[in-house]
């Protein structure tokens, strides 16, 4: 026996509870024409996610029970397991449950809420819901008793009477203690397939450790597993779908593509059947390819979801720049991309032409604004501090001033084309700049949306490289891939002058902000990577001191195991070193 289940993988936008129904419909029409005997969508489908503190708002829950109701009413014979948040009519401040409808006939006949609700990393579901206990009902399809559960229920190490899984250090929210998900439970009372309805964010590598905790549940329990999540971005999120199923060994014989809207029909063979392969299993991306995919969708979807058609990214012929600007060609086509040169008395020859070389090989709308005219106005109203005479810390207090300086009125200038022809304006800051404060406040900083945040300064290089080879031209011209990394912004300047190599930085930065390292752990790293200590010292300081920067600065794609905002909350006044 086999079960044919359609996995509804969506581009949700997020609080459009009409959009959001007839989306759903659609793809349940869809699933049901090409065979599904039972149609899975993602977590809090109707609502889309996360809904953050619209769950607050009563008019919001109402809506969606409305949106439910509509697609309840649509569902004929073939099931429908829908996301939505449930009014548990209690009262409060957490009064709802995060739960899945089951729905056929034209009715909701029976609904499963959720068990364990994450609140880690970007998750905050303890501040909205509360969990369910009761691990039916189980939905049977053609004879087939099929298992419901949401998310982090299928996360933690499963236990039956004569096996223990390894999971191989992967997340557990039950810590290593008896397994409290609901899956176990669904085995016991029958269920033959496991359905988890996902509303799982991108990070580099998640999708491994889905599969590997989807493969130990599977083979541990010998039953199947369908893994459905969403695709597109959402603010700091993007969500890259790659929704799969496995069979009751565990072997993965659908996969759906990454970062892209789909409906399929996967044939899900049960315990001791032969597995005919399922559907289509595709291909994981290349692990740049799939950074690029991540940017790209959650550029796209920031721009159009907010109402834009277009962007301006301010060139200055260097690599990050340049990354941005060719992230925003991919993601909105070129036409809606406008670079913008905004040369200063220190710009190169070199980078004037690498920029406008750039917007030639990206096919972008490219126009010149130099700065002079109103540097050296606003220049000379500052004068004062740099008279002949003052201190050594006097003229370079000038000087950090006048650098600055240039890099707000580029921030003005953007703004100002932002205002007259409603484009978005795109920041071009990295991830290692943002993290030690290498960044101008109300210059560089100066946007909307920070494409690659949450990109290292090196990952950055790597990305322009693996997009020049993709066949279509060179896109980043090598020129700004080679050259030394500098603001310009003074005679002759370059980043290693005010900051340790990257090659050295990077590493020291992962180590601090995504690995919470402490002193003494930060000098073990130093150790390994041959550095002073004294660069410690003064790295973490530097991130220590940036957080009311980084708290003032756009959102950006998460990409990495903690970004800044959602994923790391640091106090701005704060004496812990």
């Amino acid at each position: 026996m086999a079960v044919l289940v359609g996995l509804a993988q969506l581009n949700l936008r997020l609080g459009d509870l009409d959009g959001n129904a007839e989306m759903v419909l659609a793809a349940y029409d869809e699933a049901v024409r090409a065979g599904a005997q039972v149609v899975v969508f993602s977590e809090l489908t109707v609502s889309g996610y996360p809904p953050e503190d619209l769950l607050l708002k009563p008019a919001f829950v109402e809506g969606a029970a409305q949106a439910l109701s509509r697609i309840a009413s649509h569902t004929g014979a073939v099931p429908a397991v829908v996301g939505f948040p449930e009014d548990t009519g209690w009262g409060g401040p957490v009064r709802l449950w995060n739960s899945a409808a089951l729905c056929w006939d034209g009715a909701v006949r029976g609904v499963f809420r959720k068990h364990l609700l994450p609140n880690y990393a970007v998750f905050d579901e303890q501040r909205y819901f509360v969990p369910g206990s009761d691990a039916g009902p189980l939905l049977t399809v053609d004879g087939v008793a099929v298992g419901v559960s949401i998310c982090e229920d299928l996360w933690g190490p499963p236990r039956t009477a004569d096996a223990t899984a390894d999971d191989g250090g992967l997340p557990s929210v039950v810590g290593g203690e008896a397994d409290t998900s609901p899956a176990l439970a669904q085995v016991a009372m029958g269920a033959q397939v496991l359905v988890n309805l996902n509303g799982s964010p991108y990070r580099r590598g998640k999708q491994a450790d889905r599969e590997a905790v989807a493969r130990t549940r599977a083979a541990a329990l010998g039953v199947p597993v369908v893994y459905v999540n969403q695709v597109g971005g959402q603010d700091e999120l993007v969500f890259d779908g790659n929704s799969f199923v496995t069979d009751a060994s565990g072997q993965v014989i659908c996969r759906l593509d990454a970062f892209t809207p789909q409906v399929a029909v996967c044939e899900v063979p049960l315990a001791g059947e032969p597995s005919a392969g399922g559907g289509v299993v595709a291909a994981l991306p290349d692990p740049l390819e799939e950074v690029w995919q991540a940017l790209v969708v959650a550029t796209r979807d920031y721009v159009r979801k907010n109402g834009f058609t277009d962007v301006a990214v301010g060139l200055s012929g260097g690599i990050d720049s340049s990354a941005v600007a060719a992230i925003a060609a991919d993601a909105l086509g070129s036409a809606h991309v406008h670079g913008v040169s905004m040369p200063s008395r220190y710009s190169s020859d070199g980078s004037r032409t690498d920029a406008a070389q750039l917007a030639k090989n990206l096919g972008i709308d490219f126009r010149t604004v130099p700065i002079e005219p109103a540097h050296a106005a606003l220049a000379g109203m500052l004068d004062a501090p740099a008279a002949p005479g003052g201190s050594a810390a006097e003229v370079a207090a000038a000087d950090l001033t006048d650098q600055n300086l240039q890099s707000r009125i580029r921030g003005v200038l953007l703004m100002a084309l932002s205002n007259r022809f409603g484009w978005l304006v795109l920041t071009t800051g990295n991830k290692t700049e943002t993290s030690v404060g290498y960044t101008t406040l109300y210059g560089d900083t100066a946007g909307a949306y920070a494409v690659i945040r949450d990109v290292p300064k090196l990952l950055v290089y790597e990305l322009c490289r693996w997009r020049n080879r993709q066949g279509d031209g060179e896109r980043v011209p090598q020129a700004c891939i080679d050259k030394p990394p500098s603001a310009e912004l003074r005679p002759d300047q370059r980043d290693d002058q005010s900051l340790p190599p990257y090659e050295l930085l990077d590493p020291l930065v992962e180590a601090y902000v995504e690995g919470d390292l402490s002193a003494a752990e930060m000098l073990d790293v130093a150790q390994q990577l041959s550095a002073d200590p004294d660069v410690v010292h003064r790295v973490t300081r530097l991130v220590d001191i940036a957080e009311y920067k980084r708290r003032q600065s756009p959102p950006g794609p998460r990409i990495t195991a903690k970004s800044f905002g959602k994923d790391r909350r640091m106090p701005i006044t704060n004496f812990f070193r």
